[in-house]
């Protein structure tokens, strides 16, 4: 379970930075709102799955599906680059977090 708690911590930190966007600086009710909810779940799991898992580990695969998760949608959201370099980077965070998660103890 502790896994699980991680992945959707890492979704709901895609959630809070796409939504740091959408928010305009904050000046945007709905989803300045939509942000800060998506802030707090994505901790509250962080915490739990935490319980467990190593905190370097944990937070570590936290930021890389944060990371990779919102270069992803920037690319078809915002328009954001797509070039070889960057999606080799992206490939990069990718094999990074599943290489943590194939050491990991838990």
């Amino acid at each position: 379970m502790p896994w699980i708690y991680l992945l959707l911590a890492g979704i709901f930190e895609i959630g809070f930075a796409v939504g740091m966007k959408y928010s305009d600086g904050f000046s945007k009710p709905l989803p300045t709102a939509a942000t800060v909810v998506a802030a707090l779940i994505s901790l509250y799991l962080m915490s739990q799955a935490m319980k467990s898992i190593p905190v370097g580990t944990a937070y570590a695969i936290w930021t890389g599906i944060g990371a990779m998760g919102v270069a992803v949608l920037g690319i078809f959201l915002f328009n954001d680059s797509a070039s070889p370099a960057r999606l080799g980077c992206v490939a990069l965070i990718v094999a990074g977090v599943i290489g943590l998660k194939l050491v990991s103890s838990s």
